[in-house]
């Protein structure tokens, strides 16, 4: 999924380019609201329950689940800061996420992540990024 600005409109576009010119969803080039979450978004859902993480994940990849939640919902956090990553780069605290050995502290953490990134506050979004857990390191661990 692709989202961008649309300044004048003061809105966001979501559009899925692997869909274009299919007939998949209506409108695939402006996403209906809730056909395709951000990484925020799910996070809250899961977070509330609303959602089976189990449907959650990379399709011929064994990471599907909380853990891909979390991660998306980092690599989001970047992209708003505009560095942009691949669905298999990891970095900060991924790797035990995917492990199973992240803990309520870094739930906690994501909390705060997802209403920062949901608020779409360019300022916050900048400073929680500074956290080592979040910021993109100059190596990332690829798997």
């Amino acid at each position: 999924m692709i989202e961008y600005r649309i300044a004048q409109h003061d809105r966001w576009v979501r559009l899925d380019p692997e869909i274009l010119g299919q007939t998949v969803v209506e409108h695939p080039e402006d996403l209906a609201e809730g056909l395709f979450l951000s990484g925020a978004e799910a996070w809250m859902a899961f977070r509330r329950g609303e959602i089976d993480a189990s449907r959650f994940g990379v399709h011929g990849t064994e990471n599907w689940g909380p853990a891909e939640i979390r991660g998306n919902l980092v690599k989001d956090l970047a992209a708003l800061n505009k560095v942009e990553m691949l669905p298999w780069d990891e970095w900060g605290r991924m790797t035990e996420a995917y492990d199973g050995e992240t803990g309520p502290d870094y739930d906690m953490l994501l909390d705060r992540v997802a209403a920062i990134c949901i608020s779409d506050d360019p300022t916050e979004i900048a400073t929680i990024y500074r956290n080592p857990d979040l910021t993109v390191p100059d190596t990332l661990v690829c798997s």
